[in-house]
């Protein structure tokens, strides 16, 4: 059932808020009993982010409700035209373990602004918390506005078996390339949030002290299980030694420690097993230890990294950080343009002249002289580009994800012009010829 008015979408996205702050305490058990992380960094990364954006839509709705009036070629005169928004019908969301709560919730705000009717399915991985979110949804919602399936492999399977309007999945590549094929087969549309590399690039200009601390803030957040943390370093040849020596005091002075609540364990034993096998201990100038049945490794920096390395072939999505150099920033542009895009990248600088050579280099989105926080500003569209994604959301961009804008003509009766009407005349023709020239 497609919610038509505004009030019955109001009062969902309403309803979803209070459901989510009278039960805040019992998401952020849930969170840390999947893998250790804090109340306080789960109200910052997940609760928090959720309800920024309900409120953004309850704020905007409305406007963006309205058919918005485009200009009308000569050709068409008299008439006006509109682009009306209309939920695409039937959506499945895709949730991803590693913000359970945020990735799964997050896509659901806008496509109940967008007046869609909403299956979403947790990931498994993160088991306590895709129970609670089945406990707070089915339990509160209509299930024909919104409801959960829990469940592994084949629960996906067999609601990627069934006909959907729209399907939106956040995780891997290699998953995203399965949900694609199989949302193929119905021709349904699809936004894929994935990852990839996303490069952190410190130039030789670079203020070297807030932006270490930005980037190591940015990697080690989540232990590093973040689609768009910085997964490697490429830093000017002149500055490494400075680079690495304020690394590890700011790694040093953030003591990141479970005990410290400001540290998570990594998702399971097969992601801390695979993880472990990234690291190349004669590469180690920091960290390196781990513990697999605990599920634990700490913040670990490696040098003279090469991209023949086994840690450069795939995304880290862990707290390694490998660390490379370059003289030449062409070197880097060509070095990144032979690979996949990836979801973010981020430039430290004092050149002005580099928000121009962000051009260079292809990937959804990043920031200059800072990490991950472009994800925070609803004004920003979020999303891939290549194999990092396909299709953007957060703010206005999650109600447009989500809604099939129709083009409208209104003509008015009151003219009509012969020169489109048979028989075809040479002074028809270059009347029709001069109003397509005049737009």
């Amino acid at each position: 059932m497609n919610m038509k008015t505004y009030e019955q979408r109001h009062q969902a996205l309403t309803q979803l808020k209070n459901v989510i702050l009278k039960n805040r305490e019992a998401i952020q058990l849930a969170i840390q009993n999947d893998f250790s992380r804090s109340p306080f960094e789960t109200d910052t990364v997940e609760i928090n982010v959720v309800i920024h954006e309900i409120n953004y839509c309850l704020k905007n709705l409305k406007k963006w409700m309205q058919p918005k009036k485009v200009k009308t070629n000569l050709a068409n005169w008299p008439a006006k035209s509109y682009q009306m928004a209309q939920p695409y019908g039937r959506v499945l969301i895709i949730g991803a373990w590693n913000y359970p709560f945020q990735l799964t919730v997050l896509p659901a705000v806008g496509a109940l602004a967008a007046g869609n009717s909403v299956v979403l399915k947790p990931s498994e991985l993160a088991a306590n918390t895709a129970e609670l979110i089945e406990k707070l949804i089915n339990e509160n919602f209509d299930p024909q506005t919104i409801s959960v399936k829990v469940g592994g492999l084949q629960v996906s399977e067999k609601l990627l078996s069934e006909r959907w309007d729209k399907i939106f999945f956040t995780g891997s590549t290699r998953v995203g390339q399965i949900v694609y094929q199989k949302a193929a087969e119905n021709l349904t549309p699809v936004t894929l949030e994935l990852g990839g590399k996303s490069p952190a690039i410190f130039d030789e200009s670079c203020e070297m002290g807030v932006s270490v601390k930005r980037m190591v803030w940015a990697k080690f957040l989540n232990a590093g299980q973040t689609c768009i943390a910085p997964d490697f370093v490429y830093v000017h040849e002149s500055r490494k030694e400075e680079f690495l020596q304020i690394l590890k005091n700011e790694i040093s002075q953030a003591d990141y420690s479970i005990k410290n609540e400001n540290y998570v364990e990594i998702i399971n034993e097969q992601h801390t097993q695979r993880l472990v096998k990234l690291i190349n201990n004669q590469q180690v100038v920091l960290g390196g230890k781990f513990d697999i049945a605990q599920r634990w490794i700490e913040p670990t920096v490696m040098t003279s990294v090469r991209w023949s390395d086994p840690v450069m072939q795939e995304e880290i999505f862990g707290p390694l950080l490998p660390v490379l150099t370059f003289s030449n920033l062409q070197d880097v542009v060509r070095d990144l343009k032979q690979r996949p895009a990836p979801l973010s990248l981020y430039f430290f600088t004092e050149n002005k002249d580099r928000l121009q050579q962000m051009s260079e280099f292809s990937f959804g989105g990043g920031a200059i002289n800072e990490a991950i926080m472009h994800f925070a500003n609803p004004h920003l569209p979020f999303g891939g580009v290549g194999s990092s994604g396909i299709g953007q959301y957060h703010g206005a961009e999650s109600f447009r994800c989500f809604s099939h804008f129709k083009s409208v003509l209104v003509k008015s009766t009151l003219i009509e012009f012969p020169f489109k009407y048979s028989p075809m005349t040479h002074f028809k023709k270059r009347i029709i010829s001069l109003m397509l020239r005049l737009g």
